[in-house]
């Protein structure tokens, strides 16, 4: 299988989930299934409950505390992913599996310890990165025709320019822009964080920078909506530290 649609990751997240349980929830860094069923299925712009179903699906093929859809027989292309990969241990999986969750290429050998991919391997550290990044853009993306304040307003995703917010969203009409940073949280309180850039536009763009916090993914997500944080009730600190960083050159020569 050379590539891998947003369906084949959800049922291989449910295939892991189901095969590994409680272990497998610990391994990615989560602290409860509903919490993964989120993390995972909105990270992946599905529906949570995709999550559950396909973890469902597979219940009956293993020894775990669940009876799942043990009154049908499993689905053909559920079955096709179950042969290829249900013999893998707990860290072939896990590192197979995690890059799927963020959207990227699956490794080309199981037997990689590293990847390209910040904190990848760390548990905690993948769960965050999901929760904070990916599922919780994705959340934005999905509830942005339902919020008043953007109405009849176009969205583009901005995350990979690098301007200082994930999203530009636009009027019908030429006019000034908004800005939107969205911000990840898997408790419905928690600490977040604008990077020096970030905090720098949302002072430059005033009234016209939003910041979304997606707040509550370890049960049920929601939103909050800051115009102006840099002058609303966040509260924000300053908070320096020093990063060591190697890197390796060489001289090109004629």
């Amino acid at each position: 299988m050379i590539g891998f649609t947003t369906r084949d990751r959800l049922i291989l997240a449910g295939l892991y989930l189901s095969k590994f349980d409680a272990t497998g929830i610990a391994q990615l860094g989560f602290k409860s299934f509903t919490e993964a069923f989120n993390a995972i299925g909105i990270g992946l712009g599905a529906r949570p409950a995709s999550v559950k179903n396909y973890r469902d699906e597979f219940d009956p093929l293993f020894p775990n505390p669940r009876q799942g859809w043990h009154k049908r027989k499993i689905r053909d292309y559920c079955r096709v992913l179950y042969e290829r990969y249900s013999t893998l241990t707990l860290d072939e999986f896990t590192r197979f599996l995690k890059p799927l969750l963020l959207g990227l290429p699956a490794l080309k050998g199981l037997e990689d310890e590293e990847t390209e991919t910040d904190d990848l391997n760390h548990d905690t550290a993948f769960a965050r990165r999901l929760i904070t990044g990916i599922a919780a853009e994705n959340y934005f993306e999905s509830i942005f025709p339902q919020l008043e304040s953007f109405a009849g307003y176009s969205l583009s995703n901005t995350t990979r320019i690098g301007c200082g917010f994930d999203f530009l969203v636009e009027p019908p009409e030429p006019s000034n822009f908004f800005a939107v940073e969205v911000k990840g949280l898997r408790d419905s309180v928690g600490k977040i964080a604008l990077t020096e850039k970030e905090h720098r536009v949302a002072s430059r763009l005033s009234d016209r920078y939003f910041l979304c916090v997606v707040r509550n993914f370890a049960e049920k997500p929601f939103h909050t909506l800051y115009q102006n944080p840099i002058h609303s009730n966040l509260r924000l600190a300053r908070a320096e530290r020093t990063v060591v960083s190697i890197s390796w050159t060489a001289l090109i020569s004629g």
